[in-house]
């Protein structure tokens, strides 16, 4: 089983569209997968239609102890999702003083059921709830959009995963970087893709996702890509990107 957590500190570049389409793409490959939404925002459980509001089975109350995965698990047409909701907004202040605080998602996610991976995606920030994402996960995929102020902040994110690796989760490695809201027209998007795969090498994935207004739109209905709109570049991109993940599988 792979626990991968999708990071990136820098909002807006498409970490929850990666998050649920990847997920979504990769049971429509008849992988079993399950989706945690650590961010308070709540974008992954609202992508998925999934009303949250005023549940006591969320990923706070798994955090808090009072329920077990099984418990929070809503099942989304094959894919499992654990969702967020507005008390995960306290987060930070509740668990600030708990006892191994940094490790609370991974020691709810023990009894997990039989996945063949778990996505977290994770706030878009370097809080505690971030933190708990990156400690709990395997590796990481890192969502980059191609343009120029994107790349500013690789040198702490990296910094970021290296602290956690070094102090808190020996076996964390970033798995998988990908770009987004590329369009291979402009040469600036052409550029940073370059300066992606210069930087990652190997783990780059040859994958970009490319602009496109479905992406955009299919969170609005609550669907996934795959379900919005099939036929779109979309949809093509996200599927191409989790048939890459299968061909690393085992790798």
């Amino acid at each position: 089983m792979e626990t991968i957590a999708l990071f990136n500190q820098k909002g807006g570049v498409g970490k929850t569209t990666g998050a649920v389409n990847i997920a979504a793409g990769l049971v429509r490959q008849g992988r079993r997968v399950l989706l945690v939404d650590l961010d308070p925002q709540a974008n992954a459980t609202v992508s998925l239609g999934i009303d949250s509001n005023g549940s006591e089975k969320t990923t706070f109350e798994l955090l808090d102890g009072k329920i077990t995965p099984a418990d929070a698990i809503r099942d989304r047409g094959g894919l499992s999702v654990i969702p967020s909701g507005l008390q995960l907004a306290a987060a930070e202040l509740r668990f600030s003083g708990v006892p191994g605080r940094e490790i609370l998602l991974r020691d709810a996610l023990e009894p997990v059921g039989d996945f063949d991976y778990i996505f977290i995606d994770c706030p878009p920030s370097l809080g505690l709830l971030t933190l708990n994402g990156l400690a709990a996960a395997t590796g990481v995929y890192i969502p980059i959009a191609t343009e120029y102020l994107s790349l500013q902040g690789i040198n702490q994110l990296m910094e970021t995963v290296e602290l956690v690796r070094r102090r808190i989760n020996k076996g964390l490695t970033v798995r998988g970087v990908f770009g987004t809201f590329y369009d291979n027209r402009k040469v600036l998007n052409r550029d940073v893709m370059d300066r992606i795969r210069e930087r990652f090498g190997a783990t780059a994935f040859n994958t970009a996702i490319r602009n496109n207004i479905a992406l955009a739109e299919a969170p609005g209905r609550g669907q996934h890509i795959f379900e919005y709109s099939p036929a779109s570049h979309g949809a093509a991109d996200f599927a191409d990107l989790c048939n890459e993940i299968i061909s690393r599988e085992g790798a």
